[in-house]
């Protein structure tokens, strides 16, 4: 005679709250969006994904945008001084003043850049 095997059963896993949970925080995030988007599960993921995708970028391009703004003052300064921008950051750095262009850009708005160049 075959001998039964002995089957063992898992028991049932209900996992609604976990699920009404995961769409409520995404609903709630989507709550300022207009139409469907801020009422309808699937449209509101979608569109919550999409804003922290841009979110991302723009926080990249927040860096690119400041640096940007900070050499172009740097720019004007040496301008002032009938220089180049880049013969200005050669100078700076060959008379071993480490600072970066945040800081230079911040010193030249305050006046007092001048007392870095001795030109």
């Amino acid at each position: 005679k075959k001998k039964k095997k002995k089957r063992i059963f898992m028991s049932r896993v209900k996992r609604g709250n976990v699920a009404k949970l995961r769409r409520k925080k995404i609903l709630k995030v989507a709550s300022g969006f207009r139409g469907s988007s801020n009422r309808l599960f699937r449209s509101a993921n979608a569109r919550v994904l999409k804003a922290w995708m841009h979110a991302y970028k723009g926080r990249k391009n927040r860096k690119r945008i400041f640096r940007q703004i900070w050499i172009a003052r740097i720019r004007a300064f040496a301008n002032q001084r009938q220089t180049s921008y880049s013969k200005l950051m050669m100078e700076l750095k060959s008379s071993n003043i480490g600072l970066n262009r945040k800081m230079l850009s911040q010193l030249i708005l305050l006046g007092d850049a001048s007392v870095l160049v001795k030109n």
